[in-house]
């Protein structure tokens, strides 16, 4: 028997104390919580199938169970007879919080066996939860803790009542209350009016916010919060967490007039921030945001799981759609078949390590797939026989076998397919496939990427627009003649979308030339169309082959033209003893080619070697049938000959180091503005360079096609000029007050670039400050004033990959054009849609996978649907120089030699 709390002495304590050390649930405790446990807590055994309290009780006291268990059962309705068990509660998990805020029991409890348990009535316990709220809150459900100790049998998340789902949700962090009190801190200091009573249907909400006021208060603080969808995920963070509470206990935030209370708020006599906290959550409030805008996508993702199908609404579809293209479980379906799986997928959460999902033998209901954490496969006998991890999944064979369970699955969190649904799409994907088969199968390897147009075919469909058969005399020619400007007027089009790449087309060529004749014998009634074609006809008609020079050098400062396959380039190629030769070639030109050019000018009869030679001594021999051999240099890499025993003892000239002192002297007096805006300008020179088909040729491979992308590569090559750029600059600053300095400045020219939407450079920078030479330079941080870090913060978070780096998509889609795109991005969509979906399935070109490509490109083109403006150029006192300085970048294109400069201003600590 344990005494009364009143009547306890020293060594009574003790003993409880002890008995209390021994249930895992109380291990974290502090010492002086136990002690007042034991001071305070009551002794309670039950037998088997009593009833501790009932459904729609109010509370008086909390539980923890020492041992035996107990059966959670639920009703729907008032009938206490219609509850079903929906878990049971084993040794070390806790009930009875509601005492807290004095709302009615969620559950009716029953003991399953013999039972003890450790009761604290409601005065006491709310005294300890005030004192010691992050050591108990390991024992409650959200708001206010979980259960994670002890043995829960429990049942799928999304079967649990909404006043017990959450029971499988996280501890509120650290992070995560720090944050709740920073923004109800925020708003109270800036929004005062957001927080008051508010009343509704005659009753009054104590001290609540306005889901949309929260919503429109968060988009007003911070760039980084790209959308309102964007901000609903933030908001759902807090709510998961439970410190952020629906005055109604809804688990999803909306952006409604809704009613929710910050936890702070929860209690009557809530205080008010202070003027020094009110500061101090101003101070903090954008790195909060930061912190909110990285996890709010996958908050928001869980929350649209957790809807049932029949309320999704098409943005949510698309959602998940987005999130089903980088599953790589999912990789082998068509997108048809991946856009039906978003309208059907649901979303479990287990939080307790060890849960067993289903068991060896079990008749299959769903597939499932992992979308965080591992699961181990059991099979009896064998024990542990394999884990599973992140995108990997389970369950399909027997569900589409209708066979039992081939093993026993425990997991920490899933995304589950319920059985109906995946059958139903698995007819669907035949469905496809059928319709694929009616498709008349390409007699080609590849699928052409230039436009292979039969004259024959395009005449033939003009004669049938130009021929009426019915009318009068003027009707029919009055349709031949708009039928063959309609004709015309398409063969403008697809010519100003071809460019310069018609001259690489014989039959494309050909084909201009007949439609040329044709259309002279109609150009009286056809006109401008005619006029404009004729115009057309004359430029790639008259087209000349033009000589460009390939070399660091004077060339840059011009303004940059399209290098065209056709035109003939100037190339610098080194021998062994660093002295070189000019040669004048084709761009197509192969490495056979370049290296007989070398040989026959230097008189060389042996066998020669064509090297591409990195700054950092690395060699690659070229191949002979490799076209546009330039485009494989690096930065600073160069074109070397030699013989096959001249290999081993090939180094790199000497200006392929790069600088040894810094340029900071020239640029420092140069407006930050100016730079990014000369940049700005750079860039989209080269960006307009760039025709689309270059991109598809650098994902299909140019070799395979023996087509040029010398323009795309000149522009990615300027990506890595910049990025290297700023840590030469920051690596050869000797002084840490300039490095600080310099920190600040290329952090204002990334934050103009973005302002002039100049997205390639503004990433170039930001990968730069990056990179492991500069982020290691602790010091030099320390020192850099937190409005700059903050800066800094944001801009990174945009690198953020995560969700198919969603935070640049957002930002990119709240931009109007011009706009020059983060170039390597584009090349990553790319090549995922290229590798990751075949370009035949059973002989029919895959139409989904060239609409994606299509995607990609039409991306491209939206960048430069309006033309960059550089008359409006800010005010400078020296453009030329600064224009100068920005073409000319002196780098070091070496890892190895920037982190030795790098450990040379700051070395390794301890």
């Amino acid at each position: 028997r344990v005494p009364a709390p009143a009547e306890r002495s020293g060594e009574d304590v003790d003993i409880i104390l002890a008995r209390l050390k021994g249930v895992k649930a109380f291990e974290k405790f502090h010492p002086n919580l136990l002690q007042q446990i034991c001071m305070c807590g009551f002794y309670e055994y039950l037998e088997k199938g009593i009833t501790l309290y009932r459904q729609g009780d109010i509370g008086t006291s909390w539980y923890a169970v020492l041992s035996g268990s107990l059966d959670v059962k639920v009703s729907e309705t008032a009938n206490h007879q219609d509850a079903v068990t929906i878990c049971t509660l084993g040794v070390g998990t806790a009930f009875g919080e509601s005492i807290l805020d004095n709302t009615p029991r969620h559950a009716t409890i029953v003991s399953r066996e013999n039972s003890e348990l450790l009761r604290i009535e409601q005065r006491e316990f709310k005294t300890l939860w005030e004192k010691y709220r992050q050591c108990m809150a390991g024992l409650l459900a959200p708001p206010y803790g979980v259960m994670d100790s002890g043995e829960c049998f429990s049942v799928p998340h999304s079967q649990l009542p909404l006043s017990l789902s959450r029971i499988s949700l996280q501890v509120p962090s650290e992070k995560i209350l720090r944050a709740e009190k920073v923004l109800r801190n925020a708003i109270l200091a800036r929004a005062p009016h957001m927080i008051r009573d508010r009343k509704y249907h005659l009753k009054t909400y104590r001290q609540c916010c306005v889901g949309t006021e929260l919503v429109d208060w968060l988009l007003q603080q911070s760039s980084c919060v790209h959308s309102r969808a964007h901000a609903v995920g933030m908001w759902q963070v807090l709510l998961e967490e439970g410190v952020l509470n629906h005055v109604d206990h809804e688990l999803n935030f909306q952006d409604k007039y809704l009613f929710y209370r910050f936890l702070d708020d929860e209690e009557e006599d809530a205080v008010l921030p202070s003027d020094d906290e009110k500061r101090e959550a101003e101070e903090e409030l954008q790195e909060t945001l930061l912190f909110l805008s990285q996890i709010g996508p996958d908050a928001h993702m869980r929350m649209i799981l957790r809807k049932p199908p029949g309320q999704r609404t098409a943005e949510d579809l698309e959602i998940i759609y987005d999130e089903l293209l980088h599953i790589k479980a999912l990789s082998h379906l068509s997108n048809t078949v991946k856009r039906e799986l978003a309208g059907v997928l649901s979303f479990e959460s287990h939080a307790k390590a060890g849960t067993v999902l289903f068991n060896q033998g079990e008749e299959g209901t769903s597939w499932y797939i992992i979308q965080k954490g591992s699961v181990n496969v059991v099979i009896y006998g064998k024990g542990v026989v394999c884990t599973l991890h992140e995108g990997d999944d389970f369950g399909k064979l027997a569900l589409v076998n209708d066979a039992p369970r081939a093993a026993s699955i425990d997991f920490n969190r899933i995304l589950r397919d319920v059985e109906a649904n995946t059958v139903r799409l698995k007819e669907h994907d035949q469905d496809v496939l059928v319709l694929q088969k009616s498709l008349r199968p390409s007699s080609h390897g590849n699928i052409p990427i230039h436009c292979d147009v039969s004259m024959d075919m395009f005449l033939s469909v003009c004669t049938y627009h130009s021929q009426a058969s019915q009318g009068s005399e003027q009707e029919r020619l009055d349709y031949s003649v708009a039928s063959k400007r309609r004709v015309l007027s398409l063969a403008l089009r697809w010519a100003a979308l071809q460019g310069h790449h018609l001259l690489e087309d014989d039959t494309a060529l050909s084909f201009l030339e007949e439609l040329h004749g044709f259309a002279s014998n109609d150009a009286r009634v056809l006109h401008k169309y005619f006029t404009m074609f004729i115009c057309i006809w004359f430029l790639f008609s008259q087209h000349k082959v033009l000589l460009r020079q390939f070399s660091s050098g004077e060339e840059r400062l011009a303004k940059k033209q399209p290098i065209r396959s056709f035109d003939d380039i100037l190339l610098k190629v080194y021998c062994s003893d660093h002295t070189y030769t000019t040669i004048r070639v084709p761009v197509l030109a192969t490495g056979r080619e370049v290296t007989a050019a070398v040989a026959d000018k230097l008189g060389s009869t042996e066998e020669l070697l064509l090297i591409n030679l990195s700054a950092s001594g690395e060699k690659q021999i070229l191949k002979p049938n490799d076209v546009s051999v330039f485009q494989s240099l690096g930065v600073n890499g160069r074109l070397f000959v030699c013989s096959r025993e001249q290999l081993d003892s090939l180094n790199p000239l000497p200006e392929q180091e790069g600088p040894s002192t810094g340029s900071m002297s020239s640029f420092e007096l140069m407006s930050s503005k100016d730079l990014a805006f000369q940049m700005t300008q750079y860039d989209w020179e080269l960006f307009s360079c760039v025709h689309e088909y270059e991109l598809v040729y650098h994902t299909f491979g140019r070799q395979a096609y023996r087509r040029s992308t010398a323009n795309l590569e000149l522009f990615l090559k300027r990506f890595n000029q910049v990025q290297l750029w700023v840590v030469t600059e920051v690596c050869l600053c000797g002084t840490l007050s300039k490095r600080v300095q310099l920190l600040k400045k290329f952090i204002k020219i990334a934050a103009h670039c973005r302002e002039f939407k100049n997205l390639n450079s503004f990433f170039a920078i930001i990968m730069g400050m990056c990179n492991p030479a500069v982020s290691r330079l602790s010091q030099t941080w320390e020192k850099l004033p937190s409005k700059f870090k903050k800066f800094y913060a944001e801009f990174e978070s945009l690198l953020d990959p995560s969700r198919n780096h969603r935070a640049y998509r957002l930002t990119v889609a709240k931009m109007e054009p011009p706009i020059i795109p983060f170039m390597p991005l584009l090349i990553k969509d790319m090549t995922f849609t290229h590798e990751g979906n075949k370009t035949f399935i059973d002989g029919l070109v895959n139409f989904e996978k060239m609409r994606l490509i299509a995607n990609t490109v039409r991306a491209m083109r939206h960048c430069r649907s309006q033309t960059f403006n550089a008359e409006v150029s800010p005010a400078s006192k020296n453009p030329q120089e600064v224009r100068n300085y920005v073409r000319q970048l002196n780098v070091i294109d070496n890892q190895r030699t920037l982190s030795q400069l790098s450990f040379r201003l700051e070395p390794r600590r301890g």
